[in-house]
């Protein structure tokens, strides 16, 4: 099983609503065991990070206007991908490892730039 990541509205009932993905964007967050194993391991914590270690724990929302907080986040993570790499064990190479982390990274970053634009949230589920 795999974390998806969307964008969501609130929709005039009240009821939160996911957004279909863009062609052309990929809504794959990581791996089902990332939640702890990745973006709630001890290293992404050490950062920092406030959002993505929620995971651990259950899904992440991220409200609108918690948008331009969560891509300062995103860009940390970023910013110490090899931290990240050298802290969270590899399925395969290490090189492999950093490249998943990176895409999944970047997926997550593309959904929050398009909830920005819009004034929307994000899903991490």
């Amino acid at each position: 099983m795999s974390l998806a990541v969307d964008v969501f509205v609130i929709g005039a009932n009240g009821e939160r609503q996911v957004l279909d993905v863009p062609e052309g964007c990929s809504d794959l967050a990581g791996f089902e065991r990332w939640r702890t194993a990745v973006w709630g391991s001890e290293v992404v914590r050490s950062l920092g990070a406030r959002f993505l270690p929620v995971l651990a724990d259950g899904d992440l929302q991220v409200e609108p206007g918690q948008v331009t907080e969560f891509l300062a986040e995103c860009a940390l993570l970023r910013d110490n991908l090899g931290r990240i790499v050298a802290g969270t064990d590899p399925v395969r190479t290490v090189e492999e490892h950093r490249e998943t982390i990176s895409a999944r990274l970047a997926n997550i970053e593309d959904a929050a730039r398009r909830a920005g634009a819009m004034g929307a949230g994000v899903l991490v589920w």
